[in-house]
């Protein structure tokens, strides 16, 4: 397993369709995952350290947690599957349960939790941006630092 970093969410044209953008840390590969605005506007959030009037639903899955004792340790990007991508919640107590890459994605960066990709996942669905492209990545950031969780559509609160 690779940890992945969140470069962060834009939305994909001319589909109109979000995507969440991972890194490989230490890497030369990215990950791109379709997602929906929801979550999209989750992701947003967590990243921009912004909290809403109500807690969206991974706000209080993030509150649940930390009410009953337990500690997310890691989420895991595991598999693409016809077009569907698979992801793992891992708890310290050794638990594991299947999740949509974007709502562990969203619960990860409210706990601080580490992310992580498959050697295989990577290989298959992983796009290598070597450091001459490095400025198109540097743009997407950019794009991002002006773009709010508002753009991805309304959120249900």
């Amino acid at each position: 397993m690779n940890e992945l970093d969140v470069v962060g969410v834009r939305v994909e044209m001319p589909s109109n369709q979000p995507i969440v953008l991972l890194r490989e840390v230490g890497g030369d590969r990215y990950l791109p995952i379709w997602i929906g605005p929801g979550e999209a506007t989750a992701i947003a959030f967590a990243q921009q350290g912004m909290a809403p009037a109500r807690p969206l639903t991974h706000d209080l899955f993030k509150d649940v947690l930390e009410a009953v004792g337990q500690e997310l340790t890691e989420v895991r990007i595991t598999d693409l599957r016809d077009n569907v991508f698979y992801a793992e919640l891992v708890f310290a107590s050794g638990v594991e349960v299947s999740a949509r890459p974007s709502d562990a994605i969203a619960l990860a960066l409210r706990t601080g939790t580490p992310i992580y990709g498959s050697e295989t996942l990577l290989d298959d669905a992983g796009i290598s941006i070597p450091d001459e492209q490095e400025d198109e990545v540097e743009k997407f950031r950019e794009f991002l630092d002006q773009i709010s969780p508002e753009d991805f559509g309304s959120s249900n609160q």
